[in-house]
């Protein structure tokens, strides 16, 4: 299971500056609105030093992280829910994401041409709501008018189903044509669970992600405390990154030099980093890992999934034919310096079907087809 994110916002807020930084292989990058014309898509690996760790007592032949897909989908404009600017064709390379990661420009330069006139977050923010809200909008209106239809049916079990939509249906209609995200409305996980097929694109979860100037990455800054207002009503979450200054670590050919360079900006980990990893929480994913003298390798699987699950990611068999998985945490590993003292320490165990596979798991399945 990868994570995958798109990432959307106005022309010019810097969502192909990020993306080229992220996967550094550079996305076409203009100062004018539309640059994008398809969604570029690029393989990340997710940032994990427990992998360099867990190297350090078990040596493999390779080492292979986790990955996450990011899409850089062309700048909104207001109209676009219409066909205005690129339109729809956007709205649907959405729908295809996991989260949603929504740059919002909170720096001022005159040298960079906002589409609006002049650099105001929440206006920004207002205007791709609502184009998303409307693209949703449509969808939800063609479902009420099938629905309507289905109650009265000669079918009693679909009319019935039908009966319970209509509620769900009418609420997000009235919400939607007010520009009100879907995901503000307060449905109940059981709604939620009904309004699956509809794929709507504002009941992604949202990273709302500051793009800001050097000088704004840490203390108070007025600009992004507009967008953490936005984001506090949402319950979305804010991250502050500098476009520029992760191109320009981007740029830096081994990670040692990089390091060095976040280490003379005085910054832990890049803006970038902090990003995979707020959209990696947000959808709700965590990572076990496999480790051998072939290779050690991390996996990505959602929080709460149990064992047969989490060996179904490596291989359809291993979940078909699972009858077992050897587990250890890396934790003990890091405190034992070995497999075989973690085994003697009694830390190494054999769990069963219904054991639900916790982040830093180092699992070894056993399987049998």
């Amino acid at each position: 299971m990868a994570l995958n994110c798109g990432i959307v916002g106005l022309p010019n807020v810097g969502k192909s500056t990020l993306f080229s930084a992220l996967t550094s292989a550079p996305a076409e990058a203009a100062n004018y609105p539309f640059c994008t014309i398809d969604p570029n898509k690029g393989i990340v690996d997710v940032p994990d030093p427990r992998l360099a760790k867990i190297t350090e007592f078990i040596q493999p032949k390779k080492v292979i992280p986790a990955i996450c897909e990011f899409l850089d989908i062309a700048g909104l404009v207001e109209g676009a829910s219409k066909g205005e600017g690129l339109g729809n064709q956007f709205l649907a390379h959405i729908r295809e994401t996991g989260i949603i990661a929504h740059v919002v420009r909170c720096f001022d330069d005159p040298d960079v041409v906002h589409v609006a006139g002049s650099v105001d977050p929440v206006r920004d923010i207002e205007t791709i709501n609502v184009e998303l809200a409307l693209a949703d909008l449509e969808t939800v209106e063609k479902r009420l008018t099938r629905t309507e239809r289905e109650t009265r049916s000669n079918d009693r079990d679909a009319a019935k189903k039908a009966q319970g939509m209509l509620p769900l249906l009418q609420r997000l209609k009235d919400g939607l044509s007010q520009g009100t995200p879907a995901r503000t409305l307060g449905f109940t996980d059981d709604e939620l669970e009904l309004m699956r097929d509809l794929h709507l694109i504002t009941l992604k979860r949202t990273l709302y992600v500051c793009n800001v100037d050097e000088g704004g990455l840490e203390g108070d800054n007025p600009l992004v405390a507009q967008v953490e207002k936005v984001a506090a009503g949402e319950d979305a979450e804010v991250i502050r990154i500098c476009g520029q200054l992760e191109a320009e670590i981007a740029a830096l050919e081994t990670p040692e030099e990089r390091a060095e360079f976040l280490a003379e900006a005085g910054l832990e980990q890049s803006g970038l980093d902090r990003l995979i990893h707020a959209a990696y929480h947000l959808m709700g994913l965590h990572t076990y890992f496999t480790a051998g003298e072939k290779e050690v390798r991390a996996w990505t699987i959602p929080q709460g999934a149990a064992a047969p699950q989490a060996a179904g990611v490596i291989h359809s068999d291993f979940e078909r034919g699972f009858i077992a998985a050897e587990t250890f945490h890396y934790d003990d590993l890091l405190a034992l310096g070995s497999k075989q003292k973690v085994r003697e320490a009694g830390k190494l165990r054999i769990e069963g079907k219904n054991y639900i596979v916790k982040d830093g798991d180092i699992i070894e399945f056993r399987f049998n087809v």
